[in-house]
């Protein structure tokens, strides 16, 4: 029985030798045929590369323009949002600004407005009381002076007279 299970351990033993060796050897021809034909396959690894970079790179240039507009209609409605919220507390800040001058009795633009207004109508018809009675004044001096004329020549005749 001893023989046997030696015999045993033995075929075990060569087969596993005989496959390392078959291991070994299919190693070996494939390191030979990689010397024969590596520049090929070099090559043909060469170029798939390049085939996979140029794939890849569209790729990210389509991701990235993709980005780009999202990025860029984010910006826009973030613009917009902005600005919208520039003009309401813009208004916020006039108003309180109005409020605050109006309780310390400053008077307002408005205000302001009207009194300018105010004033340039009177002075309009300063202008046009001042041309009526510029165009009215020599008239009436000139029928004074004729009117007065006959009466001062009597006053005179009766100063030398008397």
């Amino acid at each position: 029985m001893a023989t046997s299970r030696d015999d045993d351990s033995n075929d075990k033993t060569d087969r596993i030798k005989d496959s390392a060796q078959q291991i070994w050897l299919a190693g070996l021809g494939a390191f030979a045929k990689m010397q024969q034909e590596g520049s090929k396959a070099f090559e043909a690894l060469v170029k798939d590369g390049a085939g996979m970079q140029k794939k890849t790179q569209q790729a990210a240039e389509e991701t990235l323009a993709q980005a780009q507009q999202r990025m860029a209609g984010f910006a826009s409605e973030f613009g917009t949002k902005a600005a919208g919220q520039w003009g309401k507390l813009e208004n916020i800040f006039e108003d309180r600004v109005a409020r605050a001058l109006e309780k310390l009795g400053v008077p307002s633009a408005a205000d302001v407005a009207a009194l300018q207004a105010r004033v340039e109508a009177l002075e309009a018809q300063l202008k046009q009381r001042d041309a009526k009675t510029a165009a009215t004044a020599p008239r009436k001096s000139a029928a004074r002076k004729a009117a007065t004329a006959p009466a001062a020549k009597k006053t005179l005749r009766r100063t030398k007279a008397g």
